[in-house]
């Protein structure tokens, strides 16, 4: 169910890092309408296709560089995982509010955690496609014991990766699910850039990157990207899984981180707020 903001508010102006597969579906809710909001700018690298891939939108918003999104109340970043310091950075300083796509890369930038509270601006992490996440939260209010996620994914969407190239794993070859990966979540996010966004938000939300223990498996027999939630505590112990259908056109990535991202801004102006 959706909120319509308050009356007579200000409608929050919106813009996009980054129009790859993310971005555009994000583009495409937005500019369906959501009472509040309004896509007020685009910043992407190949400024011309990026016009052609909104121009069948009813209100296409301009497109620039990063500087043109210094008018936005809220920037949401959709960069590669390397950029974001580059639209964090400005965002911050003048105390807007990011919303990040690239967790992963978070954690290798925590000091723009340090810059948002000096500039009180804020950082968000949309919740994506991590289950159960208002339990995680509470949970970790006490003491925990663990918290582990595994993620299964096909070996395409896994070609690439660091890790991957580094140890010299033949995808291709493989015939039967295997363990490619066990670690910490920040060493996760070095190997897995463009995969582990689910488990850096993980570790983000609850108790850490040090102590979030991720495994990654590569599964020739599914179409679907499964993330599987571990977590013992004192309060509570529970077990969360997922399955996610892939991008079509980038299926390192699910539908849902799109939609999480715009259910993110839609409770930015909503009166009425449900879960932590």
């Amino acid at each position: 169910m959706h909120f319509a903001p308050y009356p007579g508010s200000r409608s929050l102006r919106i813009g996009l890092a980054g129009l790859g597969s993310i971005g555009i579906q994000v583009a495409r809710l937005l500019d369906a309408g959501i009472p509040g909001l309004e896509l007020a700018a685009v910043a992407a690298a190949d400024q011309e296709r990026a016009r052609e891939r909104l121009a069948a939108l009813v209100h296409p918003p301009p497109v620039g560089d990063l500087a043109s999104l210094a008018a936005c109340d809220v920037v949401v970043e959709m960069l590669p995982s390397r950029l974001l310091a580059d639209v964090a950075r400005p965002t911050l300083e003048r105390g807007a509010t990011l919303v990040v796509a690239s967790a992963g890369a978070l954690l290798s930038n925590m000091a723009l955690i340090d810059l948002a509270r000096a500039s009180g601006g804020r950082i968000l992490v949309p919740s994506g496609a991590i289950p159960g996440l208002d339990a995680i939260k509470a949970v970790c209010e006490g003491q925990v014991v663990s918290i582990r996620i595994d993620t299964r994914k096909s070996p395409d969407s896994l070609a690439g990766a660091p890790h991957i190239v580094a140890h010299g794993i033949d995808l291709h070859a493989m015939t039967a699910p295997a363990v490619i990966f066990s670690g910490t979540a920040d060493e996760a996010a070095i190997a897995f850039p463009a995969n582990t966004n689910v488990a850096a938000a993980l570790a983000l939300a609850g108790v850490g990157p040090e102590r979030t223990t991720v495994c990654v498996i590569a599964d020739p027999a599914v179409d679907r990207n499964i993330h599987t939630i571990t977590v013992d505590a004192d309060s509570a112990r529970f077990i969360a899984t997922i399955e996610i259908v892939p991008n079509a056109e980038n299926p390192r990535s699910g539908q849902l981180t799109p939609r999480s991202i715009v259910s993110c801004l839609r409770d930015l102006v909503s009166p009425v707020r449900i879960g932590s």
